[in-house]
């Protein structure tokens, strides 16, 4: 009797770093719920599952993945493409300014800002870039109000996109 292997993950390699720069980001004021944590994997591996038996075995290797402390002065270098660098720049800050915790706190706190400005300097996008991105990512933060939601929506893009 055969084993069934698991299909490979429906995410490719240059899909799966911009998701690590991304939990990354979640993950640099060294707060992460397990219940935000879970959330993320859950939806990430729906978005590029095509069964339940993909969807599961995503689920397993993203939770391996994003546990791993890559540095981002790995990471960002196998991020080739401009629209790749602007959209983990966009979902980057996406997460962290939807992490404050408690109302009056800064949007972002001391150790995300340090983060964030380490991971534009490795993207070395133009400064008006930077600003459009940023710009864009907190209209649509306002618009949706649910940091995942609005993650999904920028991934459901990149689902579509040819590497």
């Amino acid at each position: 009797m055969t084993m069934k292997v698991p299909p490979p993950p429906g995410i490719s390699p240059q899909r799966m770093t911009l998701l690590r720069v991304v939990c990354s980001m979640a993950w640099s004021d060294g707060e992460l719920s397990t219940q935000e944590l879970e959330l993320m994997i859950s939806e990430f591996s729906k978005l590029f599952a095509q069964d339940e038996a993909e969807e599961h075995h995503l689920r397993q290797e993203l939770r391996e993945y994003v546990t791993q402390n890559i540095p981002l002065e790995e990471l960002v270098p196998k991020i080739k493409s401009e629209d790749d660098r602007k959209l983990v720049l966009k979902l980057s800050y996406m997460v962290i300014r939807a992490s404050r915790r408690h109302p009056g706190e800064p949007l972002i706190n001391p150790e995300e800002k340090a983060a964030y400005r380490r991971l534009m300097e490795l993207l070395a996008l133009p400064e008006d870039t930077i600003t459009k991105v940023e710009r864009l990512a907190d209209e649509e933060l306002e618009h949706d109000h649910d940091v995942i939601h609005a993650l999904m929506a920028e991934l459901g893009k990149l689902r579509g996109r040819s590497e």
